[in-house]
This record gives structure tokens, sequence and C-alpha cells, in this order.
């Protein structure tokens, strides 16, 4: 009997034992550490600690505590009855500075090229919704800019200025090590970090993909533990930033304006408050060897103009598990996203802005009679040029984009030994868009309500892609003392097919037709002309590639080489291959010479890359069907594009010089480079007498970059109440043209009305490109018309547009479109449970075309029925329209680019909602500069394609026409919002 009761006494005792609440704290020497794991060890019981670093967790006498943090050295600690543990983390140096780098990793120390790592907690704050923001102005050299407020435009994303003229001037993204992969699917509260590839010698082992820079993007994923359940969302509410000023209507009419009756702000009529909703949900965990992550983002975005935004939907899982003891490791990412845009159209902008402002909005407000119903009941000013009604345009057009994303990746690793591993990886990316575009028989604009042959249009596009990756790639790692080399070689494997269709037509009987049924019942139209029909579909476009790196390690001195050959089917066969070196040089200084920085490291780098741009078949003959006619279901084909065998790979030179620096509370980092590039990619106009036609691709071209970039940190407060850190990226850069096929060429029409024969950015061999050039304005003559400068002397003007070429042509250089310098501050201040998140930008000496300007400022007497421009520039007696120097602006800009203010809650580690964070942002709430367009930002290409006055027709026309604020684009808009992330 006794021997019974004290058997239950024992369970008894043991079963108040397991249930033992064990609270306490994690923390590193700089403060508590959120979100730490604690585990039992042995077990799947777990917890992490919440903002404070406080965690409660049941556990037994005897159990073990296994505390880990990422970057710092994991602790075990044994419970032996008490029920408080407080643990203090150090810091791991073997972690601390471990940077991925392409195929693998190195210790930031031993990097020898211009690599910067950006953490989710610099990133920028607030209702981001491109991913792409979140690194905008971060880093020294990586230029984003998104001239306007179209939610549905993509930024211009640059590293070290332009890389080529006829590729894509885009950085390659790598997410979770695929290559290849779209940034604009990947949703930003998933994003854990990115690190930019810059130089030449870094990016090299992507082969031509990394010939513009490289963004190496990781996803959170999950940790071991019990789930953790988060919630973030935003709200926010835009506005225009600033509107271009025009006459009011009594303005207007004081000016000898056409009066109509009435009173209309076009602008107003056309645009609203946008508005984006952000909702976030993700959650996390795991047990035994396998952990998870998985997420769903649903965000809603209505542009400041009518009738454009979108609503999209992201999904995403990463589960991570080991097998065999731990020596295979299984990581699978799935991604899906489905976006449905409303497109609009950003033209209303130019007509909003010299529409009549006595014209009223619909037809049944003339002061005389109109016949309103041809126009769908809006009043129109019928016989002008150019002169079509805003709102009209905006609530008859339907112009749709809806589009799908998915994405997975599986990647294998596996030890081998301890020194050696292999990868194996397989990824694919499948994306399907379809545009819609409808206009009625009763829109004017376009002149689809008066045209005999267009009245209406609707049109129908497709576009599918499917990329498949596979790599294999195996990493010998072995140490002698104080050498370390690591080894890296593999294989890569890249398959991309794309197809589309589009089908458009007019000329419609009445507005019962929409889309498909328009086009069903216009087929007869075919025979007339009035159907534009083409489709497509890519060859098999592959991308192979072997390559190799070797990593070396001697004490203080690092050096690192990588060789990449890889073939495209782009080339004739000739000219497949390319191979690509490169090298690295690294010292640290500071050890060698027995100085007391903390920091200093000086490296050198050298690599050469390639370059493809984007169409299939570069090499080959190119034909168009001609249809036949009549009835007839044949035809026959003519020559578009001759072939070129010869055609090669674009190549890129580029040496980098780098020091860092750390002191204490203060970090520099320098980094200076020069950068060749040459046999540019063109598609050309060519001898007819020799090729056939007049077109082909081409080799030809060469530029030199060079610049430098600056990153200074400093640790301003740091102490147990208050925290405040700044740091400032400088970067300025400069690309010359070396060779071309001509010496001198003109890029980027003005356009009507009265200006398609103007072009205003030169491009000149031996010279910086971006030079917008112009005649010289001076002054206004009695009758009203410009007076320029005689800039060549000879005492005769010459400023016919016809004659930019000419030698005697009376122009100048008056602006550059590039920045001289490019400015980021970021300030972080941090105060008990309050922080602040304050970030700057700026850019200066570039100069922008204010089109609006050239084209509505004048007043011109023949033109009293168009409104025109209200700037403090304006010189009122100027009655003629005519391109020059007074239309150029300086466009330097200093902006508060983002500021955040938040407030953590804390409820307690046993409540439901562990923690919070209230957050109020402002976007772009206050912009310094004397430029008088909608956006001071540097328009790195020419959003209406260029073209080129000198006999050469470039892919690349639009990079060569930088620059140019186009009258058609979206004005750029400011935003406040407030926030809100749960911890469950």
């Amino acid at each position: 009997m006794k021997n019974t009761i004290n058997l239950f006494l024992c369970l008894f005792l043991s079963g108040i034992l397991s249930a033992q609440q064990i609270s306490g704290n994690v923390s590193s020497d700089d403060g508590p550490l959120p979100g730490a794991t604690v585990l039992v060890k042995g077990t799947n019981t777990g917890t992490s600690t919440d903002f404070d670093g406080n965690f409660t967790i049941s556990a037994s006498s005897g159990d073990v505590l296994v505390i880990s943090f990422v970057g710092f050295t994991t602790q075990e600690v044994a419970v032996s009855g008490q029920d408080q543990i407080n643990v203090t983390l150090a810091v791991d140096q073997a972690l601390e500075e471990v940077v991925v780098t392409g195929y693998g990793s190195q210790r930031e120390r031993e990097i020898t090229s211009a690599v910067v790592k950006v953490d989710s907690e610099e990133f920028n704050q607030g209702p981001v919704t491109d991913a792409v923001q979140l690194l905008q102005g971060k880093v020294a050299g990586l230029s984003i800019y998104k001239p306007g407020g179209n939610p549905n435009e993509n930024a211009a994303i640059r590293i070290r200025g332009l890389s080529t003229l006829g590729a894509n001037t885009s950085p390659l993204v790598v997410i979770d090590g695929v290559p290849g992969a779209t940034l604009a699917n990947v949703d930003p509260q998933d994003i854990e970090s990115v690190t930019v590839l810059k130089d030449g010698s870094g990016a090299a082992i992507y082969g031509a993909r990394g010939s513009s820079g490289v963004l190496l993007v990781e996803t959170k994923k999950g940790t071991a533990g019990e789930m953790r359940v988060s919630y973030s969302g935003n709200y926010a509410v835009s506005s225009i930033s600033n509107e271009i000023p025009v006459l009011s209507a009594s303005e207007f009419l004081a000016n000898g304006g056409t009066d109509i009756g009435n009173e209309t702000d076009w602008i107003d009529a056309i645009t609203r408050n946008g508005s984006t909703e952000i909702h976030n949900f993700a959650a996390s965990g795991g047990s035994g060897n396998t952990v998870y992550r998985v997420s769903a983002n649903v965000r809603e975005v209505e542009g400041i103009l009518n009738n454009t935004g979108y609503k999209q939907l992201n999904s995403r899982a990463a589960i991570s598990t080991t097998a065999m003891k731990d020596k295979l490791k299984i990581d699978f990412n799935i991604s899906y996203t489905k976006r449905d845009a409303d497109l609009g159209d950003e033209r209303a902008f130019e007509f909003a802005q010299f529409y009549n402002p006595t014209a009223p909005i619909y037809g049944a407000d003339s002061p005389f009679a109109f016949n309103a119903a041809q126009f769908g009941g809006y009043f129109e000013s019928l016989g002008l040029f150019r002169s079509y009604n805003p709102v009209a345009i905006i609530e008859q057009t339907r112009n749709t984009r809806n589009s799908t994303d998915f994405n997975y990746n599986v990647n294998l690793n596996y030890d081998l030994t301890d020194s050696f591993d292999i990868t194996v990886r397989a990824a694919e990316q499948r994306t399907t868009s379809k545009d819609q575009l409808y206009r009625p028989t009763t829109l004017l604009f376009e002149g689809n309500a008066v045209s005999p042959t267009r009245r209406g249009f609707a049109s129908h596009g497709t576009y599918d892609l499917s990329t498949q990756v596979y790599e294999v790639f195996g990493t010998l790692d072995k140490t002698w003392g104080e050498t370390q080399m690591v080894i890296t070689g593999g294989y890569s494997y890249n398959q991309i097919n794309s197809n589309g269709m589009y089908l458009g037509l007019g000329d419609f009987p009445d507005n019962s037709l929409d889309y498909s049924d328009a086009i069903q019942n216009s087929q007869d139209l075919l025979n007339d002309g009035y159907v534009q029909a083409n489709s497509y579909a890519s060859p098999d476009e592959k991308l192979i590639a072997m390559f190799g790196r070797v990593n070396l390690s001697f004490s203080n001195l690092f050096f690192n080489a990588s060789l990449r050959r890889e073939g495209s089917t782009k080339f004739g066969t000739d000219q497949k291959w390319g191979t690509f070196p490169a090298f690295g040089i690294g010292a640290d200084l500071n050890s060698m010479l027995g100085l007391s920085f903390d920091k200093l490291k000086v490296r050198l780098g050298y690599a050469t890359t390639g370059n493809i741009p984007g169409p299939n078949g570069l090499s080959v003959p190119v034909r168009n069907f001609v249809y036949a006619g009549g009835g007839s279901a044949g035809g026959s084909t003519s020559l578009a594009r001759a072939a070129n065998p010869d055609l090669k790979w674009e190549e890129k030179a580029e040496t980098n010089f780098g020091v860092e620096f750390d002191k204490g509370a203060l970090s520099i980092d320098l980094d200076i480079y020069s950068r060749n590039i040459s046999d540019f990619i063109i598609d050309r106009q060519v001898d007819v007498a020799e090729f056939g036609v007049e077109r082909r691709f081409e080799n030809a071209g060469e530029v030199t970059s060079k610049g430098w970039e600056l990153a200074v940190g400093y640790d301003v407060i740091n102490n147990g109440n208050m925290m405040y850190n700044t740091g400032i990226a400088l970067s300025s850069n400069e690309v010359t043209l070396d060779a071309y096929p001509i010496d001198k060429a003109q890029y980027g029409y003005l356009g009507s009305p009265g200006q398609n024969a103007v072009t205003m950015v030169r491009v000149v061999v031996g010279e910086p490109l971006g030079q917008i050039y112009a005649p010289i304005f001076i002054g206004v003559n009695a009758d009203g018309s410009p007076q320029f400068e005689d800039v060549t002397g000879n005492g005769e003007l010459n400023t016919d547009a016809g004659n930019v070429l000419q030698d005697d042509y009376d122009g100048r250089v008056v602006g550059s479109a590039y920045p001289d310098l490019e400015l980021g501050w970021s300030n972080m201040i941090t105060f008990g449970d309050w922080s602040v998140n304050a970030f700057f930008r700026g850019a200066f000496g570039h100069s922008l075309i204010n089109t609006f300007r050239a084209f509505y400022e004048p007043n011109v007497p023949s033109q009293t029925s168009y409104n025109q421009m209200n700037t403090s520039l304006r010189e009122p007696s100027l009655g003629v329209a005519q391109y020059s120097s007074l239309y150029v602006e300086k466009a330097d800009f200093f902006m508060l680019d983002n500021l955040t203010i938040a407030k953590r809650i804390d409820f307690g580690a046993d409540k439901t909602i562990k923690d919070a964070v209230v957050s109020f942002s402002a976007t772009r709430p206050f912009i310094l500069t004397s430029y008088t367009g909608t956006d001071p930002s540097p328009e790195l290409s020419d959003s209406l394609g260029g073209a080129e006055e000198g006999n050469i027709a470039s892919g690349g026309a639009a990079l060569l026409a930088p620059g140019i604020d186009r009258r058609e684009d979206y004005f750029a808009s400011k935003s406040f919002a407030l926030g809100l992330k749960l911890n469950f």
C-alpha cells in the first residue's frame, strides 16, 4: 500500500513539475532581442520572445532550454526549479558578417566586390505597394525613379547608370537563389533582405543576366516552435502633390479666350483622392526538422486619376526540412499572384491642361444647341485640333489588364562530406496576361465618333511566358591553418518560351458590340483593312552556362576569381558562346598594420560580362506575313529584317576600387569605378541594295561609365533609453559615348501641334550622354515671336528644326538629363516604445524639358479656344510656340520621401494578442524644387520611345532621349497612411 501511495505521489509531483511555467528575458549587449526562439530541447515545445525580449514557456525540472537568435551564439540553460531565466546572447562572430553573394555566401570581411545588404529593419516604411520601393535611396549607386504616380507603372531601376542601349537596363532579380524572377510579384512584407551586387566582379557569376547588376532577394522563412501568427495592414489616402498651374476660367476670359459660358476645373473633374488598402497575414512555426511560413496579401489601390488602379492577391509558402541525419536539406517555395488592373488613359491629363475652362462637361449644359447624344451625352469642342473632353475619355474608355503569376522552386542541398556539398535546384515561373481595350462609337477621342471607317474601337491581347531554371553546383570548403579555400562549380540551364496574340478593330454599327462580340461580328472588315491582327510564338530560347569560382583567404588577404562560359540561342552558330572572367583582391589593413580601427579594408575587382537584348532570333532573318485580302485564305511573306550571322554578345569590362572603414559609431564605405561597354546590339538602318531590306541587328557603339559612391553611417545616440542612427548614401555617375555608327544625332521628337520635327536630346561621339539641346531664348520680339541668340556668331540665325544637325545651327547644350549627384539620407530614432523613421532623398544637377510649357504656355492668337499654362516662368507677350531653352528647367530637388512614426504596445506573452504596433506614415509630404512641372524626378528614358534624327534607328532610342517630361505623363502624388501590426 505504501509503495502504491509513493507511486501516486511521484506521478502527481511529476505532473506539477511538467506544468511549471517559466518566464524570462533574452537580450544582447545592445538590448532586448525580440523574436528569439526558446525551445525545450528534444521536444516540439517552443515559443518566441516579444518586443521586449520576454517569454513564457512550460518546462519541467531537468529540461534544457535552447535559446537562439540569428547572428548570435545559441545557449542552453538547464531548468532546475527556477521560475525566471534571463539570458544574454553573445554575437556569433562566424555568422555576424555572412552575406549571400550568389551560389553561396561569404563573410563580409572576405568580400572583394561592391556588395551592399539591406535588411528588413532598414527598408523604407509605410504603405509600400512595389517591393523595389523598399530600397529607394538606401544604396549608393542604385537609382530608382518612378516619375508620376501611376499605380500600374513600374519604376525604372539602374545600378551605376546606363549599361546598354538594346537590352534590359534593369538589374537581374534573384529570389531565394532563382535567377530571372519578377520582383513585382513578391509582396514587400514577405522580404527578409535584399543584397545588391553592384560591380562586375560580384555579378559576373550570373553571366549576361548580371551585366546590369544583381538584386539578391531573400524571403522570410519559418522558425522552429509553436505557430506564430501575425497581421499587418495599412490604409493610405493620396492626392496630387504638385498640380500644374493653368489659367482659371476668369483669367482665361481676361486673356481673350473663347467663352462657352461655364466654369470647369478639368483636372479636378478627372482626378480623385486615391487610396491604398493593404492586408497581410502570415503564420510560421515548425517542429522536429521541419519549419514553415505561409502568407497571404491583399492590396487594393485606386490611383489619383479616375478609373486607374488595381486589386492584387499574393500568396506564398516556404517549407524547409532536413533528412538523412541532417545531411540533406530540402527547401520548397511556391507563390501565386493575381492582379486585375484598370489602366485608364493617362493622356487625359494632357487634355485637361488645355481644354477650354469655360466649356461644360456634359452637352446638356451647353449654351448653344449641341447634339450630345452623338457623343454619349458629353460636350465636345468640334473642329479643333487635339481638343477632347478629358472626362469623356476617362468615363467612356474601358482599359483593363488581368494577369496571373505562378512560381515554384525546389532546392536540395546534400553534405557529401564535412567539406563538400552539392546543390540541385529546379524552378519554374508561368505568367499569363490579358489586355482588353474598348472605346465606344460615341467617343470623339482618336476620331471614333466621327471617322467614317473607325466608329468605336476594341482590342484584345494575350501574353504567355514560361521560364524554367535547372541548376546544379557543388561547393568545396577546406581550411589549413589560417588559409581557407572555397571552390564552387556548376551548370545552369534556363529556357524561356513566350507567345502572344493581338486583335484590334473598329467601325461598329452601334455600341451593342463589345470585346469578343465586336471582334466576332467585324471579321468581314478584314478585307477592308479595318482590322489589326498579329500573333507570335517564340522558339525555345535557351541560356546555358558552366561556371566556377574560387575564394581564397590567407590571414588578412582575400582573393576571388570566377569564370562563366555562357551560350545563347539568340546568336548564330559561330557566336553563340561567350567567356566572362572576374577577379578580386582584398586586404584587411586594420589587422595587417596593427591599427586601432574596428575595420579598414581595401578591395579591387575586375570583370568582363556579356549582355543580350530581348528579341529572339537576333541573327536570323525575320519575315512578315501579308494577307492577300479579297476573301482569300492565302497570303505571302516579305522580308522585314536581314540576317546577321556575325552578331555577337555585348560586352562590359568593369574595374572597381573600394575602401571600407569602421571606428566606433562611424562607418564609411567608398567605391570608385570605371566601366567600358562595347558592341551594343542595335536594330539599325542598313543599305537595301546590299541586304535586301533596310533593317537588321548589328554590333555598334561603345560607352565609358565612371563614377563614385559614398555611404556614411553614424550612431549619434545609443544608450538604454534612446537610440538615433543616421546614414547618408551619395553617388555620382557620368556616361560618355566613345563610338557610334554616326558622329552626331538628335533624339526625342516634341510632337504636335506644330513641333513634330523638333528633336531635343543630342548624342555626340566623345561627349556625355543625356545632353539637352536647344536654341537659346533671349527675349520676345515686337511681333510676339521668340528672340534667339546667334550662337555661331555668323550674323545669320538658323533655328529651323530641320537643320538641327547642321554645323551652323544656332543651338547649345542647355542641360543634362542625368543628375550630377544623388542623395539618400536615413534617420532612425527609437525611445521607449516609440520610433521615428525619416528618410530624405534628393537629386542635383539634372534638367527636364517641360513639354507642358512648350506647347501651352505661349499666348498664341490663333489658339484662343485652348487654355494656357500660368507658371512663374511664363512670358505673357510670347505669341509663338517654338521649343527653346525657355522650356528647359533645372530640376534639382530635396524631399522628405517617407516619415513613419510608430508606437509599440506590449500586451504580454500570455495574451492572445501579444503585441501591436500602430503607425502613421507620410510619403512625399513635401518637396523643395524650383521645377514647375508635376515631378522633378529624372526621366531616364523617353516614355514615347525616343525616335531620332540622323539616319540610324536604334532599339535604344528611348534610352538615348532622357530628360523629357511628357505632357501625357501621370501626375505625381503624395500620401498619408495609418498602419497596424499584430502578433498573436
